[in-house]
C-alpha cells in the first residue's frame, strides 16, 4: 500500500522546525544532516613536490638572466624580472621566475631547490610546485629530450612527413610538414613548428621529438584533433599508447 503527501502539506512540513522523533520514519533520511562521504581512510595532505631538490647531468647547465621591463604598466600582476636558462646537448630553454621565487644552485653537488617567500600564501604555494616542475621538465628536454608517438588505426589511415606542402604555406625556411590520409576526400597538412623533428617509422605511425615538452605535446594534441578515437570502431589518432573502452553497437 502505498500514499503521497500533498504538495501544499510538503512545502509546510519543510517550512516548519524538525523534530526527528514525531517525523516518520520513511522521512528520516530527507531530514537529517548532509553528511561528507569519506572515499579515503587517510588524512589529506598536500604535495611536496616544490621541495623536492632538482638533480642537473654534467652536460646541463644553469644560469640567471635578466628580463627587460615592459613598456606599460600593469597593476595587480606580478611580473618576473628573472629568468633561468638551461642549456644542454639538446638546446637551451628559460623558464621565468616570479619575484617571490628563489632558486637556490649548489654547484658542487649539481643540484637545485626552489622556494618561495611565503609558502602559506596559495598562488606561491601552487607557483612553487609549477615551477620545479617546468625546470625538470626543461632539464630532461635538453639533456635527452621529450618524444610523443602518434598511432593511426583505421583503414587507409597514413601519414608522411613532406618538404612541401600545397594547402599550407611555409613559416619558416626548410619547414616540413605533416601529411595525414584520414578519411577526408583531401590530405590534411600540418606544418612542423621549428625545434621539434618528425619522422614516420612506419606508415601508421608518427614520431615527433623536441627539448620543449609544451610545443611537442601541443603539436601532437593538434595532429590527433584531426581524427579523435571514437568508441565504436576503435578508428582514430591514438597518443602514447592511448586505449579506449569500446561500446557496444546501438541496434535498433
Amino acid at each position: 500500500m502505498s500514499f503521497s503527501i500533498p504538495q501544499r502539506c510538503a512545502r509546510q512540513l519543510l517550512r516548519a522546525p524538525v523534530q526527528r522523533s514525531s517525523l516518520p520514519l520513511f522521512l528520516t533520511p530527507a531530514f537529517s544532516p548532509a553528511r561528507a562521504q569519506c572515499f579515503s581512510t587517510t588524512s589529506p595532505m598536500q604535495s611536496r613536490v616544490g621541495a623536492n631538490a632538482i638533480t642537473f647531468p654534467s652536460e646541463v647547465s644553469l644560469s640567471f638572466v635578466d628580463l627587460p621591463k615592459p613598456m606599460t604598466r600593469t597593476r595587480g600582476k606580478d611580473i618576473p624580472t628573472h629568468a633561468a636558462k638551461i642549456t644542454g646537448p639538446r638546446g637551451a630553454l628559460s623558464v621565468d621566475l616570479p619575484t617571490f621565487v628563489n632558486i637556490k644552485w649548489d654547484e658542487t653537488g649539481r643540484k637545485a631547490t626552489v622556494s618561495v617567500q611565503d609558502p602559506e600564501i596559495p598562488h606561491q604555494r601552487a607557483m612553487w610546485g609549477t615551477i620545479r616542475a617546468l625546470l625538470q621538465n626543461n632539464v630532461l628536454g635538453v639533456s635527452e629530450g621529450h618524444v610523443c608517438v602518434l598511432s593511426l588505426v583505421g583503414v587507409g589511415y597514413r601519414a608522411s612527413i613532406e618538404p612541401q606542402a600545397t594547402t599550407v604555406a611555409s613559416t619558416f625556411p626548410g619547414q616540413q610538414f605533416v601529411s595525414l590520409k584520414v578519411g577526408f576526400s583531401h590530405p590534411v597538412e600540418l606544418g612542423i613548428p621549428e625545434g621539434i623533428q618528425a619522422s614516420t617509422p612506419q606508415p601508421t605511425k608518427i614520431l615527433l621529438e623536441s627539448a620543449n615538452k609544451k610545443l611537442v605535446t601541443e603539436f601532437a594534441t593538434k595532429i590527433r584533433d584531426w581524427r579523435r578515437p571514437e568508441p565504436y570502431k576503435g578508428k582514430g589518432i591514438f597518443l602514447n599508447g592511448e586505449k579506449i573502452q569500446l561500446k557496444a553497437k546501438k541496434i535498433k
